[in-house]
């Protein structure tokens, strides 16, 4: 069997920060200190931190006045910060700085008066961070078919935003569908679907053309992840989205000579590298490596933390 593992994979530079966040935090706070929502999707990752002592919540209510509380990458809207202020929790946000951007397009395109439609998930927790800083002028759409049933007051006045761990293709194509209906609709400057996101998914395509099965190491409820399976599945390939070399089915490489491993943005390297020595043990799997874009992106800690690293 032939291992192609896949470059760029796993961590972004907005998990990075987020991880080395709580990291510094448990370090210096000591335990417990209080996430809103999962640090990042990842099984892993949390039951790693929770281990360390950290306690994550889906309510504020949950956490005790004064506490550290640490604001997940996906975000959180501003009625969850005025909330944290109240109860006097020490906040430090580690919202990945290109969620902060969709925030802060959202609020400039509320304040136009532009109505506003939302590209992504409903119920992620970065969907409902970025529409709880405009409730009101924001229209969430998850689908090329939900174009077409929009009821909107103002035709002359609408913008989108996206999700920023979309799928590039299902995003172009509902993009696709609101220009059609409104020629008129305005973006930002530069897309929202992050960069790590992007390149991930460029990977798997690319690389998928010439294997028999895709492997990514990722959790279920991680949508930049779940993009990658789907486009494997996309290219009539075997894909599966695995936690780890625990979930692997043998039965699954009855026949298979080359085998594409990926990795969400949100997964460790250590998954990654477990999953591939399960394949050399059982398979005698040679590796190859091979990498499509090189990334340096590096975001800044938290204000608070800087001068704790």
């Amino acid at each position: 069997m032939k291992v192609v593992l896949a470059s760029p994979r796993g961590f972004c530079a907005g998990v990075n920060m987020a991880i080395e966040s709580l990291e510094i935090a448990l370090r210096e706070f000591g335990s417990p200190v209080y996430v809103y929502h999962e640090i990042v999707h990842n099984k892993y990752v949390v039951e790693t931190f929770r281990a360390k002592g950290a306690v994550f919540v889906d309510a504020l209510d949950e956490v005790p006045n004064g506490s550290y509380l640490l604001f997940s990458a996906h975000g959180v809207s501003p009625e969850i910060r005025q909330v944290a202020k109240e109860r006097n929790l020490h906040a430090i946000d580690a919202t990945c700085p290109l969620v902060t951007k969709v925030h802060i397009e959202a609020v400039k395109y509320a304040e136009q008066g532009y109505t506003i439609f939302l590209i992504g998930h409903a119920g992620h927790d970065e969907v409902i961070g970025t529409m709880g800083e405009a409730p009101e002028a924001m229209v969430l759409v998850e689908s090329e078919e939900e174009v077409e049933r929009l009821d909107v007051p103002d035709d002359g006045k609408l913008a989108y935003l996206t999700q920023t761990t979309l799928s590039v293709d299902d995003a172009n194509r509902i993009i696709s569908k609101l220009r059609e209906r409104y020629p008129e609709i305005v973006s930002p400057p530069k897309e929202d679907i992050c960069y790590a996101t992007q390149n991930r998914q460029e990977a798997v395509k690319v690389l998928s053309q010439d294997v028999d099965l895709v492997l990514v190491l990722g959790s279920q409820n991680s949508s930049n992840s779940q993009r990658l399976r789907e486009i494997g599945v996309e290219n009539e390939i075997p894909a599966y989205l695995i936690d780890g070399a625990q979930d692997i089915n043998r039965g699954w490489f009855e026949g298979i000579e080359r085998v594409l491993v990926t990795a969400g943005a949100s997964a460790p390297e250590t998954v990654v590298q477990d999953c591939v020595q399960y394949l050399v043990d059982h398979f005698a799997a040679e590796v190859d490596s091979v990498s499509l874009r090189d990334e340096r992106v590096h975001f800044p800690l938290p204000k608070p933390l800087r001068a704790l690293k």
